[in-house]
């Protein structure tokens, strides 16, 4: 069976039309949309891609997933019932399961996606909002890799975690490190990379090698074979999503 390998996000894919919204969930503006999964494992409810659609409001509901987004084209605002969140193209944001909220977006959206339907029954803990994320939040000190992976001396590496589901499995947060190289693994989750700041470069199992630099969003799953090289700063929001054993 052939490694997985690291799936740069190209916002100007070519998008196919998915099956439109139900009726009964869209109050106004179009139910159709389109879409391209870029990845998917069924098993564990976890998906990531891009999407659009064009203007449009939903009636109340509780979200049904787990959902980090990068809004990439457009505006999106999320009513609540005690506020309203607008999030517009070059911001991230994420949508707890449970929050009860309406979508609504005046226009055309276009997004990246991260989607984790979680199936465990367990429930995120409240009060549920939209969580915008802020790319120069404060930092706090996190552990670095142990030097037995290195090819370089130790970074120095700083961590915010925004959200963690109810079952502890997804994780995201913003995050930041010295220059470092690591030496080749199988990578030991699902992680979506969005770069702030800085470049870095892999190298997977057969010498191939994928740069990527600030602005570039990618995502590495679990078992991918690659080492780490960054020159420099670094800094990342990070999607994580790590199978419970």
């Amino acid at each position: 069976m052939a490694k997985p390998q690291i799936i740069p996000f190209d916002p100007n894919a070519p998008l196919v039309p998915w099956e439109d919204f139900p009726a009964e969930e869209i109050v106004a503006g179009t139910r159709k949309h389109n879409g391209l999964t870029l990845f998917e494992d069924k098993a564990l409810g976890l998906s990531a891609g891009v999407w659009e659609q064009g203007a449009n409001e939903s009636r109340w509901l509780d979200y049904p997933v787990n959902e980090f987004m990068t809004v990439l084209e457009g505006e999106v605002v999320i009513v609540e019932e005690d506020r309203t969140v607008s999030i517009r193209a070059g911001e991230s944001f994420i949508i707890p399961k449970g929050l009860r909220c309406r979508w609504t977006q005046p226009g055309h959206v276009k997004k990246f996606f991260v989607i984790f339907e979680d199936a465990s029954g367990l429930k995120n803990q409240g009060p549920l909002h939209t969580i915008k994320i802020d790319p120069a939040v404060k930092l706090a000190p996190s552990t670095p890799p142990a030097a037995a992976m290195l090819l370089s001396p130790v970074p120095t590496q700083h961590a915010h975690d925004y959200f963690s589901d109810a079952t502890g499995q997804l994780n995201i947060g913003v995050w930041d490190t010295t220059g470092y190289h690591r030496k080749l693994i199988d990578f030991p989750r699902h992680e979506l990379m969005c770069l702030l700041e800085g470049s870095v470069e892999f190298e997977d199992d057969k010498g191939v090698t994928q740069r990527f630099k600030a602005g570039d969003t990618f995502f590495v799953p679990l078992g991918t074979p690659n080492s780490w090289k960054s020159e420099g700063y670094l800094r990342k929001i990070f999607v994580i999503f790590q199978p419970s054993p």
